[in-house]
């Protein structure tokens, strides 16, 4: 496992559309690694291929009870809504107010290529939204109500 470098807004990448992943090779199982120990290094929640520059339909997150990790994942369904702060580590240090659905069911694919469903609600639900945003190359700043503003020790805790 290697910790990969988070590209930051204003890269090029992170303004792309990613390719779905048709299988999983031994270069994807090793990404997938890279990308959570990554993630955990920055302490993110959420980590998706392009912010480490590959353009493919890839994301891990921990919100706290163990890595999930997406592939070529898809919202199916989603209700309520939320509003709060959100961060990015392709923008450390900054946070903007943004409204996510409160519920969110995704369909994704599994390390073995497996089809799955998943369903979060909250911080889950914001996370989803946020990584699945990045494969289609939007960022959670286009969605700010407001102003991006500093965000305190403890905020930065909790970018996706």
């Amino acid at each position: 496992m290697a910790q990969r470098i988070i590209r930051q807004m204003g890269d090029e990448v992170l303004t792309k559309k990613c390719r779905e992943i048709k299988e999983v090779t031994p270069r994807i199982k090793e990404l997938i690694d890279d990308m959570l120990e990554t993630m955990y290094e920055a302490n993110g929640v959420g980590l998706a291929a392009p912010q480490v520059g590959i353009l493919k339909r890839l994301v891990v997150i921990d919100v706290g009870e163990g890595p999930i990790v997406l592939i070529n994942p898809r919202v199916i369904a989603s209700r309520g809504e939320q509003t709060g702060d959100e961060g990015c580590l392709s923008l450390p240090g900054k946070a903007g107010t943004v409204t996510r659905p409160h519920y969110v069911k995704i369909e994704a694919w599994d390390e073995n290529m497996e089809r799955f469903e998943m369903e979060g609600e909250e911080l889950l639900a914001r996370a989803f939204c946020h990584e699945i945003d990045h494969l289609d190359g939007h960022m959670y700043v286009e969605k700010v109500e407001g102003v991006i503003h500093d965000v305190t020790d403890e905020e930065e805790e909790e970018e996706a």
